[in-house]
């Protein structure tokens, strides 16, 4: 590393330093703040993520094929690194797929302070097309950026612990497979939940369904293709049950990035309900009555293409939305 790079490093430190004691608290000599969370949030870092995700080498990330079982394996890594553990004996949870495949979630978790033993799920799902009759589809945006986005915030959260933050509630970190096969992983994670085979490594008890508060779908966050109005680039879409109070929450988030919101798909009632109550991976725990929010850039005409590709997506907008998704589930803990 040269001098000048080195000098940089050390002021960018010392001026976030300076910003979280004007915003936070300290916890044994140490400041408590966001800005802990937002120094490993950097826009370089999910472009290598999702240019990791979306290269040849994994071969698009089909379920069982030899790309996706490296991609379990890097995403348990993943969470290990970042402190999470593994949720029950395991990081992987396989389950059959609708064409007779295995699939496998991999799922960690960071363990809250709380009694109360209340759970935040956060998932995206990392299976993709793959490479059908020869031709490749890397899938960046449908759904390595996602993949990177959920990684973020898992670590952005692993971060404000290794601070001193403390949350009451539990947060669950789910990559999820066979998205593309009848949301299989979604539903398998349900299953699992559902028939108390879920279990907390810190308790040993099963995770029931009451036991969730908000289960939050990242899918498709790195486009800037489909803006919510024109002219904005920097949007964010969440889908959700308007009468559950979070785009109140979300809002709140918002403020100080100042992203244009929308909460709809694009004015269109059937399409709102089609991207969050049928094809997406919040499905089955809607069906459940268990509260889900979806966050997404919005279909593309790149998606499900060969040319869906991590040049096509813009980094310092998906840091920017993933900034907002960290700041609006802390609100939620």
């Amino acid at each position: 590393m040269t001098k000048i790079r080195i000098f940089l490093l050390i002021s960018a430190l010392l001026a976030g330093a300076a910003v979280a004691g004007a915003q936070g608290h300290r916890h044994g000599g140490i400041v408590i703040s966001e800005v802990n969370a937002e120094q490993v949030l950097t826009a370089s870092r999910l472009h290598d993520q999702v240019e990791f995700l979306s290269h040849p080498s994994v071969g698009g990330r089909s379920t069982a094929t030899p790309g996706s079982q490296r991609i379990k394996w890097w995403l348990a890594a993943s969470f290990r690194a970042q402190g999470l553990v593994p949720l029950g004996d395991s990081w992987f949870h396989p389950f059959r797929t609708v064409s007779g495949r295995v699939g496998h979630n991999v799922a960690g978790i960071l363990p809250g302070s709380g009694s109360n033993r209340k759970y935040v799920i956060v998932m995206a799902h990392f299976d993709n097309l793959g490479t059908l009759d020869g031709t490749f589809y890397p899938g960046a945006d449908a759904n390595a950026s996602g993949v990177a986005a959920m990684l973020a915030v898992s670590e952005m959260f692993a971060r404000m612990k290794e601070v001193g933050k403390s949350y009451s509630k539990s947060l669950i970190f789910v990559g999820l497979d066979a998205k593309e096969q009848g949301l299989g992983g979604a539903r398998a994670l349900w299953d699992s939940i559902r028939e108390d085979r879920l279990t907390d490594p810190s308790t040993g008890s099963p995770i029931g369904r009451d036991d969730i508060s908000m289960v939050v779908n990242l899918d498709q966050l790195g486009s800037t293709d489909a803006p919510v109005h024109r002219g904005r680039p920097d949007y964010l879409i969440m889908l959700s049950d308007p009468s559950d109070g979070n785009r109140s929450t979300l809002v709140a988030a918002n403020r100080g990035t100042g992203l244009d919101l929308g909460f709809d798909y694009y004015g269109s009632r059937d399409f709102t309900n089609l991207f969050y109550r049928s094809i997406s991976d919040q499905r089955p725990f809607l069906e459940a009555g268990v509260p889900a929010v979806m966050f997404t850039s919005g279909i593309t005409m790149n998606n499900n293409k060969p040319y869906d590709k991590c040049s096509t997506l813009d980094f310092d907008v998906l840091r920017s939305r993933v900034l907002v998704i960290f700041k609006y589930i802390a609100k939620l803990l």
